[in-house]
Formats: structure tokens, sequence, C-alpha cells
């Protein structure tokens, strides 16, 4: 597949997303971002471009990912996703991983943002429900995963928790075990983020 890895950073995702075949190109705002995705991934195109304007051709994507990018376009995640819509193939697929509302720990992220200078003033996450309501026409919803407990807290955001990096090997491995046995049972309400697939009618 011929993949955009929509808001890239320096391509976190990256080596999954080769490691399964697929073709990346990585698109992000920051000239400093695109340089670095560049240099870790010198056989992956790159763009430096706004997901709002990206300037690809209609219909260019088999795939568009985006892990932890959408919260960050608050309020106009709606215009993302219709330059999402329109670089990608019908039947491609829309794939993003993002914190969203309506749980648990949405309510304590929520305060969080506001009193955390780490965090932009728009940062927030993502009302999943109205996104589906919006798009519907646009696309149909493959898969729906809720996920993330406390490997998702003190692993993945860890900066946000000041832990500093060198405890992290101490503790990763049993917490990723632990998250593994909640997100079974876990659901909407009590979990972290949201995986999603959506396929382009």
């Amino acid at each position: 597949m011929d993949v955009l890895e929509a808001m890239c950073g320096n391509g976190q995702t990256t080596e999954f997303l080769l490691s399964r075949g697929a073709r990346v190109t990585g698109l992000d705002i920051s000239n400093a971002e695109i340089h670095s995705f560049r240099e870790r991934w010198s056989n992956c195109d790159a763009r430096c471009a706004s997901i709002f304007d990206s300037g690809f051709a209609s219909s260019s994507f088999d795939c568009v990912a985006a892990v932890g990018g959408l919260h960050h376009l608050q309020p106009n995640i709606g215009e993302a996703i219709s330059e999402i819509q329109r670089v990608l193939k019908v039947g491609g697929y829309f794939c993003f991983a993002e914190p969203h509302q309506g749980s648990f720990p949405d309510l304590i992220r929520a305060f969080w943002y506001k009193h955390d200078n780490l965090f932009a003033s728009n940062e927030a996450s993502i009302d999943l429900q109205v996104l589906k309501k919006e798009f519907f026409h646009q696309f149909s919803v493959s898969k729906e995963l809720y996920l993330g407990n406390v490997a998702y807290l003190l692993v993945l955001n860890s900066m946000i928790f000041r832990i500093p990096v060198r405890f992290k090997r101490f503790y990763t491995p049993t917490l990723m075990r632990i998250e593994s046995l909640i997100d079974k049972f876990q659901g909407r309400r009590f979990s972290c983020f949201v995986v999603s697939q959506w396929r382009k009618l």
C-alpha cells in the first residue's frame, strides 16, 4: 500500500508501517521534524506541508495513518479529515489513534490540559461520535478499539508525568503486561484512547 503518515513528526510509526510492506510518505508542517524524518527514513518520501492543504493529488494513497496528531488540531479536525478523504483512493483506509471524549480518563485529561503548560491551549481529545456523524456519508467505520491504561500513561506519556527516561526500563515490561490484561475488558468508559479504521466510500 501507498501510505501517508500524516503529522508524522520524526517517524515514530514508520518502522511499523514499513514492516507491513507499506511504501510510506511522511507529512508534517514542521521543517525540523521533516528533516529528522528524512534522516531516519531515507528510503521514504517526505513533504513539509499542512494536513489542511497537503498539496498531494486527489486519490493518491491507499491508506492515511495518523497517530496522536488529530487532537492537536482543535477545533479544525473536520477540515483535516476532509483533506485526508480527498487524498485517499476510493476503498482506502483512514487509520488513527487518538485520546477520545466520553471516558473517565478524559475528565482528568481535560482538567490537566488546562493546568499544565506542556499542552497547547487548543489541545483536546476528539469527539469520535460527532466526527462519525459528520463523515458518515464519506466513510464507513471498519474497526474501533478502546485501549490504553497504565502503560499508555506511564510509558508512552511519561514526559507528561515528568518521569525520567532512565527509570522507564525498570517498570515498562511489567506495565505492558498489566495493560494487555486490562485492555481486554476496560471498554470505552475507562480507556485512554481509541484506535479506529475508516474506509472511504
